[in-house]
């Protein structure tokens, strides 16, 4: 999919906005500027108004955020989650909805000069398969169950904003698009936030997500990763009559070891950058020699470059170790086909960026201590392509993310909807 902007982008900001660790060390701080626009837009009574609102349904709040986590969303079957959570977005009050080509719910709420699009975003899909039992359960004060905070809690929260700015009457300058977005985890491969960044598609202007973490996340840097299915075929055979015959496993066996040899001595050293091997797949028996035998492969790095050259180093890694089974006197020889399945571009926004200081400004206004992190996530995309993205703490206490055992408490919940309403009003302007 070709972007509007291209790709190299990623590389330019990662080399002149070095960003070495995963978190910045001292507390980020907004220039006085900054500091003075929030604390005199959360003056506004617009806004005023819309807090007393996110406190008042704070309640219909955690029950949105139960009803959603009950609808299975797995990965490249959002659909009926996206159904049910467009409902509830015009419910809510937004100006227009849609679901676009590949499954993200827009939900409009129009600016009085429309002139630029701010975009606050929660992923609909989640890292459980059809069939886990996604109700949810209460012990005291804690709500368990799988993607109840990645990012079910997320989409709640759009949710309460839009009821916010629809009972506080607040008009904004430029339009805000309420998006619920496909395929943020594992193998989606962003595909949501790609298409809406597609080359001739309408131009967005600034990109709010709501994922993991507490209220003081913001995640200005994207952590790049390329992730490949390396697939090994051969004949296939019975264990005993065809002894000799090129086996896949043991070519995979060697492609292990080549790669994770080489790997390791370039993630030694420089930028922090990391391999996996993840998942290993195929075979039929324990008596058979399989005629298919897999490995899916993560490599990440903070350095756009950097990423580039372990791409490279696992690729001739993998010819390199079929090349070398084959000449080991077997019967036949293995073929390889190497599949990319995902590719997520890393940068890095300025701490000096508008966006990047207002979300720095809004968490120091909450008594929060901000803090600038770097993520793979739906802000990856527009962060590669140079416009300004961050991606917020959804808030409360949580645990357990990407497990059976996820859960999630409301403490001081609303204090992470209140933050994400004001800098998504800072981006937009207030209108009148």
């Amino acid at each position: 999919m070709k972007l509007n902007q291209p790709y190299i982008l990623s590389t330019l900001i990662a080399v002149v906005f070095p960003f070495f660790g995963g978190t910045s060390q001292e507390v980020p701080q907004a220039d006085k500027a900054y500091v003075k626009e929030i604390k005199k837009l959360s003056s506004q009574k617009q806004i005023q108004n819309a807090f007393a609102v996110l406190d008042e349904i704070d309640g219909q709040t955690t029950a949105d955020l139960i009803t959603l986590t009950e609808i299975e969303a797995p990965p490249f079957k959002e659909t009926k989650r996206a159904i049910a959570f467009q409902a509830m977005l015009d419910k809510a009050g937004i100006d227009k909805s849609w679901i676009d080509e590949v499954g993200n719910v827009i939900g409009l709420k129009k600016g009085t000069e429309g002139n630029r699009v701010v975009v606050l975003d929660a992923h609909l899909d989640t890292v459980f398969p059809e069939g886990t039992d996604v109700s949810v359960k209460q012990k005291g004060d804690t709500l368990y169950a799988p993607g109840i905070g990645d990012d079910t809690r997320g989409l709640s929260m759009l949710l309460a904003i839009a009821k916010a700015m629809k009972r506080a009457e607040i008009k904004p300058k430029a339009d805000i698009w309420f998006v619920g977005s496909v395929g943020e985890e594992g193998l989606g491969d962003l595909r949501g936030v790609k298409h809406l960044f597609h080359e001739g598609a309408p131009k967005i202007d600034s990109w709010v997500a709501i994922d993991g973490g507490s209220a003081g996340r913001v995640n200005n840097a994207g952590l790049g990763s390329t992730r490949y299915k390396a697939v090994f075929k051969g004949k296939g055979g019975h264990s005993w009559g065809a002894f000799g015959l090129a086996n896949p496993h043991h070519a995979l066996g060697y492609a292990i070891t080549h790669f994770t040899k080489e790997a390791k001595k370039y993630t030694d050293e420089g930028p922090k950058t990391s391999f996996n091997i993840g998942r290993i797949g195929g075979g039929t028996s324990v008596n058979s020699i399989p005629f298919e035998s897999w490995m899916e492969v993560d490599m990440r790095s903070i350095d756009a470059s950097r990423l580039v050259v372990l791409d490279s180093i696992f690729n001739a890694s993998m010819k390199a170790a079929v090349a070398e089974y084959n000449q080991t006197g077997i019967d036949n020889k293995i073929e390889l086909e190497l599949i990319k399945i995902g590719d997520r571009p890393s940068g890095e926004l300025p701490e000096t960026n508008p966006l990047v200081q207002r979300a720095i400004a809004a968490t120091a206004f909450f008594g929060e201590k901000p803090r600038l992190t770097r993520g793979s996530t739906n802000g990856n995309i527009p962060i590669a392509l140079g416009i300004p993205a961050v991606t917020l703490g959804r808030g409360g206490k949580g645990g357990g993310a990407h497990s059976l055992g996820e859960w999630w408490m409301n403490t001081d919940g609303t204090k992470a909807i209140k933050m994400a309403l004001l800098i998504t009003m800072a981006e937009a302007g207030l209108g009148k």
